[in-house]
């Protein structure tokens, strides 16, 4: 068993092989003036079960490319099985047509992975579950919530426990939110919204009593940060006394650092999925769990051809 890393989040890549307690494969990657993409792989991976560890965020474009030269150097490589590794999955929003002659660019990328010379791929928090169905071959989709739990757990005192609701940022968020708050008997709440514009978000209404209540926002995807800093202020003008959030991918694009910053949020939590630059890591309101332990053992799982959902039981 090898592990390679692209250059998308190195740091995860090591921490995951820190957990498997093996070295990382050495690769060149590098790019011509032009900006092309060239790999090498500096090790003899033939016969070997591969794991490739490259999350497609931004520049999702650069690293989803980058992603599939790799498998295919592996592939000419004589790799046994080649496991594509996305803890982040782009395009995942680009799930359904949304309208008149628009693309399903989600099952578009599947078709690349797949079409380069994945065996299966290995990913977490998809947007929607259907997604999995896209792949014409194996797929996991790992969840954030032990993690998340275990850190609940760790910084929340139990007496505080019974406080708690869970609140999902939008109606389709419930279920995954309801999952986390049966853990903690917890009762769930719910945001009515409505995007006026893209990358902005209008609270309509909040479904369930907040009043007095700890609050935790929990959902997949932070961008723009609208949806949960509005959501924050709506639930703290209904009565509850605080408001945290709970992210699995902390995409955060501009202006959500600053908006975070502004907001009445208490802290946002958010896993390694992406590698994070100096603006996110230096803000106070952003905290960061890692999720290379669970990866870890779902590579090891994979390996050793063992359940995978065992893990979640």
């Amino acid at each position: 068993m090898k592990v390679i890393s692209g250059t998308a989040n190195v740091p995860l890549t090591t921490a995951i092989a820190n957990v498997l307690d093996l070295p990382q494969t050495h690769v060149d990657i590098k790019r011509f003036r032009d900006q092309e993409i060239f790999v090498r792989i500096n090790e003899n991976v033939r016969g070997e079960d591969i794991f490739l560890v490259q999350p497609t965020s931004a520049p999702a474009n650069d690293h989803l490319m980058e992603l599939l030269i790799m498998i295919d150097a592996l592939v000419r490589a004589s790799a046994k099985r080649i496991t594509a590794v996305v803890p982040y999955f782009g395009y995942a929003r680009q799930d359904r047509k949304t309208g008149g002659r628009t693309p399903i660019s989600a099952k578009l990328v599947a078709n690349l992975i797949s079409e380069a010379g994945a065996h299966r791929v290995l990913t977490m928090d998809l947007h929607a579950g259907q997604i999995q169905g896209f792949f014409d071959i194996p797929t996991d989709n790992l969840f954030s919530q032990p993690v998340f739990e275990a850190d609940i757990h760790e910084k929340i005192p139990p007496k505080r426990h019974d406080n708690l609701l869970f609140v999902s940022p939008d109606t389709g968020g419930v279920v995954r939110t309801r999952s986390l708050a049966k853990q903690f008997n917890s009762d769930i709440a719910i945001v009515d919204k409505r995007r006026p514009v893209v990358g902005e978000s209008e609270v309509m209404n909040i479904i369930g009593d907040v009043k007095g209540r700890d609050c935790i926002l929990f959902d997949d995807i932070i961008d723009s940060g609208s949806t949960l800093c509005s959501a924050s202020e709506a639930l703290l003008n209904h009565g509850a006394t605080s408001v945290s959030a709970y992210i699995t991918h902390g995409v955060l694009s501009n202006p959500a650092v600053e908006r975070i910053t502004k907001s009445m949020l208490d802290e946002v939590v958010i896993t390694d999925t992406i590698a994070q630059p100096d603006k996110v890591k230096s803000c106070e309101k952003i905290r960061e769990a890692s999720v290379a332990t669970l990866l870890g053992k779902a590579i090891k799982r994979i390996a050793n051809d063992e359940s995978v959902s065992k893990l979640f039981e």
